[in-house]
């Protein structure tokens, strides 16, 4: 299940485990108050070694999502994601959670397009297209645009989680975002690798994305499978 061996800029292995947890104790796969399976047999399962899970565990217990106990075990606490890498990746397996992954397909610096909606204060902007899986699933393909003002993305340092690149490499953080979600058909960069041929009917999701700025500083779409995958949001 992990990807460091895919992409050299992934997220460390322990990191990727940590979210996969976090999120399925946000679907509720994993629930409050539940006892995590023995170390070891958790190790054995998510293929990494009991050192690495150790760590990823670390990690929900630095957020507040895990109790460890002496002596009696690892049990769950569901305080929510706000501290999640993919916090903000709305995009479940049916059966809730699943760890998100990309390939990249593009990463371009142009104008932007007179049909792009208003975002920023450049008329440049930095614009990415990937296919996104969830564990091993491909479930949907998207095309972000980043105004130029916030900085340039570039593709030899790109990992799975954009927003993640956006902290460490250009030094701001997506603190909120509004979705708008319909269908629409995909588009005509549809890879040839993707659940269903350009032109169908696919679930659909426009992004505008704030930083500290009064401007969005970003503008995504995505299109779904929804055969595959499920939009979730959920209030706490």
């Amino acid at each position: 299940m992990p990807a460091s061996n895919r992409n050299p800029n992934a997220l460390p292995v322990y990191i990727q485990i940590a979210e996969l947890l976090i999120r399925d104790i946000a679907a509720g796969r994993l629930i409050d108050g539940e006892r995590l399976p023995p170390e070891r047999d958790m190790a054995a399962r998510l293929q990494v070694s009991v050192g690495t899970l150790r760590k990823s565990l670390a990690e929900l217990e630095k957020k507040g999502m895990l109790e460890r106990i002496q002596g009696s075990g690892n049990y769950v606490r569901e305080t929510g994601t706000q501290n999640s890498v993919y916090a903000m990746f709305r995009l479940e397996l049916p059966e809730g959670g699943g760890l998100p992954r990309a390939d990249i397909l593009s990463v371009d610096h142009l104008d932007k397009p007179i049909d792009l909606p208003r975002f920023g204060t450049s008329n440049r902007g930095s614009r990415v297209r990937r296919m996104r899986y969830l564990n091993d699933t491909i479930i949907a393909v998207e095309e972000i645009w980043l105004d130029e003002s916030a900085g340039q993305i570039d593709r030899a340092l790109l990992s799975d989680s954009l927003y993640r690149y956006y902290q460490h490499q250009l030094g701001f953080w997506i603190t909120r975002a509004e979705d708008r979600v319909t269908v629409r058909p995909l588009p005509d960069w549809t890879p040839s690798g993707f659940t269903k041929p350009a032109g169908e009917i696919a679930g659909y999701i426009e992004r505008f994305s704030w930083s500290d700025r009064a401007e969005p500083v970003e503008f995504s779409k995505t299109w779904f499978d929804p055969d595959r995958a499920t939009y979730v949001q959920r209030l706490k």
